[in-house]
């Protein structure tokens, strides 16, 4: 038994849930998403209310039960109020600039790295904070992760492209032989 698949999904005012055969469409105010449900779970739509069920007891029903109805929140959550993930960039003359909508890093390569936002996906640039945001937590994630690996953080200095917040556990250098 999931005891996140338990859990009603409460639907938002100014949220539409439309349920097609193994499909689910969610409509807001910030757009709208849809996701293929997997045959072994079933949807039901009441009074204001997204019930994800199991329609056979199975293992690969019970794991795929809570990530099913984990998806569908986000969805409901992200069409009312949006994901994003702020990036830091530390590092002497390491900066980010917007050039229309896409993004460009300079990060200490010969030349500047370009980077496209993609569907539904937002980027905005203030000092060195860079702010990735969106309604599809899945493509808000792999945006920032695609920008945080054009310049990992280095373990021996910390320059680099960080979430903030990140920790980053810094290596002692070579140190001098002593006699």
């Amino acid at each position: 038994m999931s005891r996140i698949g338990k859990k009603p999904i409460k639907i938002k005012e100014r949220v539409e849930a439309e349920l097609e055969q193994d499909q689910i469409k969610i409509k807001g105010p910030k757009g709208e998403l849809s996701q293929k449900i997997p045959s072994e779970i079933k949807i039901e739509l009441r009074k204001g209310k997204i019930f994800v069920r199991p329609a056979v007891e199975t293992k690969r029903t019970s794991s795929l039960w809570g990530l099913t109805r984990t998806l569908i929140a986000n969805m409901v959550k992200g069409v009312t109020d949006g994901f994003e993930k702020k990036l830091q960039i530390e590092g002497v003359g390491f900066k980010a600039d917007m050039e229309g909508d896409n993004l460009v890093l300079k990060v200490g390569f010969t030349h500047p790295v370009k980077i496209a936002p993609g569907e539904n996906i937002k980027f905005s640039v203030e000092k060195n904070i860079i702010t990735v945001s969106g309604i599809n937590k899945e493509s808000v994630g792999q945006v920032a992760a695609k920008i945080r690996r054009v310049r990992p953080p280095d373990v021996y200095k910390g320059k680099g492209i960080r979430y903030v917040g990140e920790v980053v556990k810094k290596k002692v250098g070579k140190r001098a032989a002593s006699i």
